[in-house]
């Protein structure tokens, strides 16, 4: 079976797969988010490339995706949460409590970071997939158990400890500043290149795979993909295990950057995640998306941070107010396009 673009499809897992003859004028609509997100992107970089000397250089872009690397994962599972028609607003609270676990036990513990991290990422997987359970069997509202999750790993990491444990690991600082040579003396970090790695992965995973078909189809419509004899369940449980896994790795890759643990860190990323995934063409009710829209979608927000910076007069919060209306511009698009299909 040909893989086809997302949208375009309901498929079925096995011989059998029904895709709704689209025109090419309403696949276009659909991918129209994204094509403006990739726009304004470009549009920005060369705004920035004229007004700011110094702007236009590939060090710059690629710290883009380096500040972001641990956003970009997590908005990578994110994106098949809200396609699957759910929301994960636990992703900054597992973010947190993994650089927790990690910084207590290779710090305090005496524990090595390759025994850690393979059980941090474990212990991610299976915290989705305990919210994706009570989802999926007892009808519960992706909201309030994701919102219970967020209080409860917020909580764990204070019964940790209340204060911020720093990382003197050599093993983990040695990973930390290694860089990677790209071109013309442009480097890369490994949490930098782990981010792509990652989205390669989700992208072949939402669009080459059984599973990333039955994403689409049960965020398209669920009562539909169950009488087509989806695996509704298993999926629904499989994207928040995802989610869970993709939070833990996103706070692997946030120890590497903060070299500590806190309580306190990736306050709002949630949010930032989900604007993200928003901003680079997901539609919030799912069915529609797409995942290298998410990595333009973080790139996008770095980039908006960065302008700020080179700035110079502007305050942090207009990073904010500047995230606040691309929502609201790309909610609305959104809108209007369901409309105009319906």
């Amino acid at each position: 079976m040909s893989a086809m673009a997302p949208g375009q499809q309901k498929v079925g897992v096995g011989a059998a797969g029904i895709a709704p003859p689209f025109s090419g004028a309403r696949l276009q609509r659909r991918s129209l988010p994204l094509q403006v997100t990739i726009s304004l992107f470009v549009l920005m970089a060369a705004l920035g490339s004229l007004a700011y000397p110094g702007f236009f250089s590939l060090q710059v872009f690629l710290n883009l995706l380096i500040d972001n690397a641990f956003l970009c994962v997590v908005a990578v599972g994110m994106t098949f949460v809200i396609l699957s028609g759910g929301i994960d607003l636990s992703v900054g609270s597992v973010i947190a409590l993994t650089t927790m676990v990690c910084a207590w036990l290779v710090e305090q513990r005496g524990w090595h970071p390759l025994v850690v991290i393979p059980l941090v990422l474990l212990l991610g997987t299976g915290f989705g997939a305990v919210m994706g359970v009570l989802i999926e069997r007892y009808r519960l509202q992706p909201f309030i158990v994701t919102l219970a999750g967020m209080f409860l790993a917020r909580g764990l990491c204070y019964v940790i400890s209340i204060d911020s444990i720093s990382i003197g690991n050599e093993f983990i600082s040695d990973i930390s500043f290694i860089r990677i040579p790209v071109w013309g003396g442009a480097t890369l970090t490994v949490s930098a290149v782990v981010a792509l790695v990652v989205v390669a992965l989700g992208v072949y995973l939402a669009h080459y795979t059984a599973f990333g078909r039955t994403v689409y189809a049960v965020g398209g419509n669920e009562q539909s993909a169950l009488l087509m004899g989806l695996p509704v369940r298993g999926t629904v449980i499989g994207v928040y295990a995802l989610s869970g896994f993709c939070s833990a790795l996103g706070g692997v890759l946030f120890m590497l950057y903060m070299l500590s643990g806190y309580g306190l860190h990736a306050m709002g990323l949630e949010l930032d995640a989900i604007a993200a995934v928003v901003i680079g063409g997901t539609l919030l009710t799912g069915g529609v998306g797409y995942v290298v829209g998410t990595l333009f979608g973080v790139m996008m927000l770095g980039i908006i941070q960065t302008l700020i910076a080179f700035d110079g007069t502007l305050s942090s919060w207009w990073t904010r107010i500047a995230v606040g209306a691309l929502l609201f511009v790309f909610c609305l698009m959104q809108r209007l396009l369901r409309t105009r299909e319906g």
